[in-house]
C-alpha cells in the first residue's frame, strides 16, 4: 500500500506532481494549508487542492491533464449566433466574491469550493494572482461567471457557472481570445468535461503540461493590468 506524503503546515513544499498515484489518479499528498504561498507553489508546479469538509485538504496532479489552448477555442454555430446577438457583456474582476460564491453555490452535485478555500482565492484576488470573468445579461444581471489565477503565461482555472443558456460558453470564448492576446500559453482545465471539450478543450500527458509549466510560469505576459478588452468581431467573421 502506497502511502502519501502528509504536508507540514510549516514547511513549504510538495513532493514532484510525477508521484502522483494512479488511483485514484492524481492524489498527490495530503495536509498542509491554504496559505497564499502555498497555493501559488501548487499550481506553479501542476497541482491544485480537492477536497470535502470532512477531508484533510488533498492535493492532486492527474495524468492526463485537462487544458485549453487559447488558439484552439472551438465556436459552434449555435454558439456563434448567441455572440453575434451580443446578448451578454462580459467583464473582469468586477465581481469575484459573488462569482465564486455562486461556483460554490449553484453545482447540483455539490461543492468542494469550502469557505477556506473561498477566503484563500480572495486573498489571492487582493493580491492580484486570482481573477473572475463575468458574464451579464441585458438587465443587468451577473448569469456567468469563471474565477482562475494567472502565473505567467498560464491561466488555471478553477471553477465557473452559468445560469443562463451559452452565458459560460461566451465568457470562454472572450476570455480564450484575450488569452491569446495577451501571449498566454495555455489554460488548465484540470479534468475532463464534455462542456470543456465542445469548447476545444483536449488532454495531455502529464509530462507535457508539466514543461508547459516550467517554460511559462516565469515569463511575463504582454499586458500590465488584467482588464477583459477582446470583442467578438460581428457576424461577418
Amino acid at each position: 500500500m502506497t502511502t502519501l506524503p502528509w504536508l507540514d503546515q510549516d514547511h513549504l513544499w510538495f513532493p514532484p506532481a510525477e508521484q502522483a498515484l494512479d488511483d485514484p489518479d492524481g492524489l498527490l499528498a495530503l495536509g498542509g494549508d491554504l496559505s497564499t504561498e502555498r497555493l501559488i507553489l501548487a499550481y506553479r508546479s501542476g497541482i491544485f487542492p480537492w477536497y470535502s469538509d470532512d477531508q484533510p485538504i488533498l492535493w492532486w496532479s492527474p495524468d492526463p491533464r485537462c487544458v485549453l489552448f487559447p488558439e484552439e477555442i472551438h465556436v459552434s454555430r449555435s454558439l456563434r449566433r448567441t455572440l453575434n446577438r451580443g446578448y451578454f457583456t462580459i467583464t473582469s474582476d468586477r465581481a469575484f466574491p459573488r462569482v465564486i460564491r455562486l461556483c460554490a453555490n449553484t453545482r447540483a452535485e455539490g461543492t468542494w469550493i469550502t469557505q477556506d478555500m473561498i477566503d484563500s482565492y480572495s486573498q489571492l484576488h487582493k493580491q492580484g494572482v486570482a481573477h473572475s470573468i463575468e458574464a451579464w445579461n441585458p438587465r443587468g444581471e451577473l448569469v456567468g461567471g469563471m474565477y482562475g489565477l494567472a502565473i505567467g503565461r498560464c491561466f488555471f482555472g478553477e471553477s465557473m457557472f452559468s445560469l443562463e443558456t451559452d452565458a459560460s460558453k461566451v465568457l470562454m470564448v472572450h476570455l480564450a481570445n484575450q488569452l491569446r492576446i495577451w501571449g498566454y500559453q495555455i489554460m488548465d482545465c484540470q479534468v475532463e468535461s464534455g462542456h470543456l471539450l465542445r469548447m476545444g478543450a483536449r488532454s495531455i500527458q502529464r509530462s507535457e503540461f508539466l514543461s508547459i509549466l516550467r517554460t511559462c510560469v516565469d515569463s511575463s505576459p504582454d499586458h500590465s493590468h488584467w482588464d477583459l478588452q477582446w470583442q467578438w468581431p460581428g457576424p461577418e467573421v
